[in-house]
């Protein structure tokens, strides 16, 4: 019951941000939209902290920079990104073109400065679309938010992270601030049940640009999920353990482990 209350909260809430953002979208500037989509996240995690029994907790603030910088984030579940966005002012975030598919949210994801990209144009137009993008966000100044694993992992598992996040923060000569988080234990990916309890994200040591891919994304990677075990563990208050490493997607499918066939996958 508390699962489909939120859901069927979510869904209104949705519906009255995204059509309280529409007299805005016709005017210059983004400050309008900015506001109400800053303040529909935060109705979000009240909506997860009274009807879902989740609340948050946000640890690591005084890791965030002065100026730009790459969000780089573990991504568990629908719900991280509802806690993260609140917490940054001036942020951008990197999504496929498949949001703009539904009503009225392209227009609101180009007022936000969102960077979208080309899913069905192949290596070269997803390079272009997010090199265009990235050259907007860093003349604004702005921060970006991606998932470098580019899908929901469960909790225990992750993807391999893809190295676009080290391209960005090259591109923009900016840090990238590595997020970590347990918020899967209590909405697992895009379930609609809740499990009530704390969720955490943490903001870790911002990681300097000019570094040489292989040593960055080996640093990303161990940051996120070390911490992420760390996070899950205490929540579960058991002794952490490194996370099983899921086979990348074939032709867009997404594996997803059962809790009946942990060794379905190779560990990382």
């Amino acid at each position: 019951m508390r699962g489909i209350l939120f859901t069927v909260t979510y869904y209104l809430l949705s519906v009255i941000y995204v059509l309280a953002s529409l007299p805005f979208l016709v005017l210059p500037g983004r400050g309008p939209v900015s506001i109400i989509i800053r303040s529909y996240t935060r109705a979000m995690n009240l909506n997860l902290r009274f009807i879902g029994g989740i609340s948050k907790e946000v640890r690591g603030r005084e890791n965030l920079p002065d100026g730009a910088f790459v969000v780089a984030a573990k991504h568990q579940s629908w719900g991280d990104g509802y806690m993260i966005y609140p917490e940054i002012k001036n942020l951008a975030f990197v999504t496929g073109d498949h949001l703009e598919k539904f009503p009225l949210v392209g227009g609101i994801l180009r007022k936000l400065g969102a960077i979208v990209i080309d899913t069905c144009g192949g290596g070269d137009r997803k390079a272009e679309s997010l090199r265009e993008g990235m050259e907007t966000a860093r003349k604004e100044g702005r921060r970006v938010l991606i998932y470098p694993e580019g899908h929901l992992a469960p909790v225990d598992y992750h993807f391999r992270y893809k190295p676009g996040v080290w391209h960005m923060a090259e591109a923009m000569g900016v840090p990238v601030v590595p997020v970590a988080t347990n918020i899967g234990l209590f909405w697992k990916q895009q379930e609609t049940r809740k499990t009530p309890g704390r969720a955490i994200i943490a903001f870790l040591e911002p990681i300097p640009p000019g570094l040489p891919k292989d040593e960055f994304m080996a640093r990303l990677t161990d940051a996120v999920e070390s911490r992420t075990a760390t996070l899950v563990a205490e929540a579960r208050g058991a002794q952490p353990f490194r996370a099983t490493l899921i086979p990348d997607p074939v032709n867009g499918s997404q594996s997803r482990p059962t809790s009946d066939d942990p060794a379905a996958f190779s560990k990382a």
